[in-house]
This record gives structure tokens, sequence and C-alpha cells, in this order.
């Protein structure tokens, strides 16, 4: 509470009213004072609740402030992992495509080209490997003629000639 001031000795006012009117300007000056030490006492418990509430709001504030970032930070993952899922599947779907492409244009380009070596008289992969396998057999059967040549001709060179007798006319 708000200290008083001490009382001050009434002056008589200029009607002359003597003690009737200073026991009516103290009263009045005492409740004058009264109000202004309520006054002051609300003031101060404005203050202090004041401060309090504040003190109170921040705290709610801080809280707030935490589950509103998580929440974000939650919602940005989220976000996030969905991007990266659409990414992936977007290039997936666009690889396959793109490969499907490629095949087909390959499969085009080498039949373009069988094309034109054939209507140059230039034979096709296939014919030259079959045209190798049958070498590949005409060689085999040929070194096996030349082994049984050689054993031939040794077994000839071994025994000696004979010599013919031709008769006489």
């Amino acid at each position: 509470m708000a200290p008083t001031a001490p009382k001050k000795p009434a002056q008589g006012n200029s009607k002359g009213t003597g003690s009737a009117g200073s026991a009516h300007s103290a009263a009045s000056k005492d409740i004058w004072l009264a109000g202004l030490g309520a006054m002051a006492q609300a003031q101060a418990q404005a203050r202090e609740q004041g401060s309090k509430a504040f003190e109170a709001l921040v705290a709610e504030g801080l809280a707030f402030q935490k589950k509103s970032q998580a929440a974000a930070q939650e919602k940005i993952q989220e976000a996030a992992a969905h991007f990266n899922q659409l990414t992936q599947n977007l290039g997936a779907g666009l690889v396959q495509p793109v490969g499907a492409k490629v095949d087909r244009l390959e499969h085009l380009f080498e039949d373009r080209v069988a094309r034109a070596l054939k209507s140059l008289g230039l034979p096709t992969a296939q014919e030259v490997a079959e045209l190798q396998d049958r070498v590949a057999v005409l060689e085999a059967a040929l070194a096996n003629a030349k082994v049984k040549a050689d054993a031939k001709a040794k077994a000839n060179a071994k025994s000696p000639a004979r010599k013919r007798v031709t008769p006489a006319k």
C-alpha cells in the first residue's frame, strides 16, 4: 500500500465555517488519498498479474511455435518423399519407352542395311556364317584325305617296286 501523507492541520476556509469545514476538508482529503492508494494498489496488482499473464502467453507461444514447426517439418518431409517418388516413377516411365524406341530404331536400321546389301548383291551375315561352316567341313575332309594319302604313300614307299615282266611278243 502506498504511504499516506501526514495530515496537515486544517486551515479555516474563507467563508468561516470553522471546524466543520476543516473536518469536511480533511475527510475529502482522506477519501482522495484512499482513492489514490487504491489506484496505486490496483496498478501494482495489474503489473504483477500482467507480467504473469505475459510470461504465460510467452510460454504458450513457444509451445505453439515448437508444435507448428514440428508439423511443418513433417509436412516438408512428406512432400519431399512424395516428390522423390514422383521423380523416380517419372524417370522409370521415361526410360522404358525410350529403350523400346531405341530397340525399334535399331531393328529398323538393321533391316534397311540388310536390304541395301542385298540390292548390291552382298551376302547377309547368316549367309557368310553358313559359308564359313561349309568351308570348315571341306577343310576337315581335305585334311582327312591328305592323312590317308600320306599313309598310302608311306606304305608304297616301304615295299620295293616289282619289276614288270612283259611277255615277249
